[in-house]
């Protein structure tokens, strides 16, 4: 189990982005204070000390992704380039992969994509349709498929995409990721009109036998989802880092409305249905951070079990309570909740992505019953 207290690393590192996200703010930047968080050493921080990076784990990235939605700032793409594609390539890629993309993805000089949602299929990955196989002349892979939902295509180097390839030893279709640079020929990109106002657009790709050499491949083909899952928990556990933070940010700005705006000389913080639900949601986004250091504890040491469900669970309860925070927020401030001048009302679509993606509520909590309690499946 992690501590109960976090270490003074930690802690230094949390002030230290806070300073950063404050500098910053919610007018941010994506690009500069991208590149600046890059120069402090925040992007790389979970990635090997040997390939440029910071030598800490997802622990420290969470921190990160957390302090700077708090401060109005999230940066997106951080749970996709060094959280899912850093951790995969540094896990399972070749000494060459780890040479050319690590480095650049911790100095921020190089940012992956990750594409594994389909129109048809969703998250399932058993039922992905994107399918690579081998041109035995050449030993190339080409693969043919679509992908949805896919964050900062249009500034991202490559995309790791999932794909299903042949099983050497079943014959059965097992999911692999491969590198797909941007300018592939037949990967073709459209941005998807997003009532979301998020800095990083989304895209729906298409792969239209997309040719790549056999390097492309990261890690092994018959491995399966274990690969995949390396990527997949730390996607949960940024996620809840991004919906902690969100959550924070928008009950900062609630309680300090609550404390100064003064009705009938008396300031309406002081009214217990103002209080109440605001002490709440702060209670519930420390129970899910709580969760949040369980599951990259876990996941930090090599529990991938155990960080699975974790994982889930934390993405679930930051989910949850970021949604809360944030109505609670406009509620609080009434019709100046829903003005640009606050900024709250953008969150209410904002907050509803944590409950979404990258894995529904629902399916979470079909997890915790099938593997957790032992309960018998309904599909």
């Amino acid at each position: 189990m992690p501590p109960t207290l976090e270490s003074e690393e930690h802690k230094a590192l949390r002030t230290a982005v806070a300073t950063l996200g404050k500098s910053h703010g919610r007018t941010y930047d994506r690009a500069t204070l991208w590149s600046d968080a890059a120069k402090l050493g925040y992007l790389g921080v979970n990635l090997p000390e040997a390939y440029g990076g910071g030598g800490g784990g997802i622990a420290e990235l969470s921190i990160v992704l957390e302090e700077l939605g708090a401060a109005g700032c999230p940066l997106l793409m951080m749970i996709v380039s060094p959280a899912i594609c850093g951790t995969v390539i540094a896990r399972f890629g070749t000494q060459d992969q780890k040479r050319t993309w690590l480095p650049a993805l911790a100095d921020g000089t190089r940012t992956m994509a990750f594409g594994i949602t389909e129109p048809d299929a969703g998250s399932n990955s058993h039922r992905i349709s994107t399918t690579a196989r081998r041109d035995q002349d050449t030993g190339d892979w080409i693969l043919t498929g679509r992908k949805v939902f896919v964050s900062g295509v249009d500034i991202a180097d490559a995309t790791l995409i999932v794909g299903r390839a042949e099983d050497s030893r079943t014959g059965s279709l097992k999911p692999c990721l491969f590198i797909v640079p941007r300018d592939a020929p037949g990967f073709a990109r459209r941005q998807i009109d997003m009532e979301l106002h998020a800095v990083e657009k989304q895209f729906e790709l298409t792969l239209d036998d997309v040719r790549l050499p056999a390097d492309a491949l990261v890690g092994d083909e018959d491995a399966g989802l274990l690969q995949l899952f390396a990527g997949l928990n730390p996607e949960r556990i940024m996620t809840a880092a991004f919906a902690i933070g969100m959550g924070r940010h928008a009950l900062a700005q609630a309680v300090a409305y609550a404390r100064d705006r003064t009705v009938w000389s008396t300031p309406i913080g002081a009214h217990q249905a103002i209080a109440h639900p605001l002490a709440q949601a702060h209670i519930d986004l420390e129970l899910a951070r709580l969760m949040m250091q369980k599951a990259a504890h876990l996941y930090d040491i090599g529990d991938d079990a155990g960080a699975g469900e974790a994982a889930n669970m934390a993405k679930y309860a930051a989910g949850e309570a970021c949604v809360k925070a944030v109505d609670q927020a406009v509620h609080t401030l009434g019709g100046n909740g829903l003005t640009r001048e606050f900024g709250i009302a953008s969150l209410i679509t904002a907050s509803r992505v944590a409950r979404i993606a990258p894995v529904s509520r629902e399916m979470i909590l079909n997890y915790v019953s099938h593997q957790t309690l032992g309960l018998p499946k309904s599909y």
